[in-house]
């Protein structure tokens, strides 16, 4: 399995017993989504390696308990700390609405209801305090804050994203 073809669940955060269980903190709004898994993709010398489930279960919330078959020992568990955990895109619950995942509007367009075209959606920017499309027009970057004010539709037929931004915010990047 591609990394590409995956989303990132979590990280293995912690040993959970002497008899191999570890405790996965699942990076997700729905945690109880993920409870009955089969298995998971774990990152192991940057390959995905899958890893197969012998029971799980939530523990406070945000962590996955689990088990994996063929790890029995503290000395295994200790082996995968620190590990990411992916899983399948296609195990991605389906949002609706103007519910999107940041992947899956890579190459939409952004339409301005004033402006019109803005510009394609290249990637997202995740690293700041509000995440930011990075769109280009015309060899030119802008950055447009995902704030749900300014959304007003995610066509996802039509691979748009139609926006009522704030006047000048486009206008300083041209």
């Amino acid at each position: 399995m591609r990394k590409e073809d995956c989303f990132y669940l979590g990280k293995i955060a912690k040993k959970f017993s002497f008899k191999g269980e570890v405790l996965i903190y699942l990076d997700t709004d729905e945690p109880e989504l993920y409870e009955n898994l089969e298995s998971v993709f774990v990152e192991r010398n940057k390959h995905l390696v899958p890893f197969f489930i012998e029971n799980s279960s939530l523990h406070k919330n945000d962590f996955l308990r689990v088990h994996f078959e063929d790890i029995n020992t503290e000395d295994d568990a200790d082996a995968l700390i620190g590990s990411e955990i992916y899983l399948p895109l296609n195990m991605l619950p389906k949002l609706s609405g103007n519910k999107f995942y940041f992947h899956e509007v890579i190459g939409f367009e952004i339409e301005d209801k004033r402006l019109g075209f803005v510009g394609e959606i290249q990637s997202i920017n995740d690293t700041t305090a509000q995440p930011l499309f990075e769109v280009l027009k015309d060899g030119a970057e802008i950055l447009i804050p995902m704030i749900d004010h300014f959304l007003v539709k995610v066509d996802r037929e039509n691979k748009k994203i139609i926006m009522d931004l704030p006047e000048g915010l486009i206008e300083m990047y041209l």
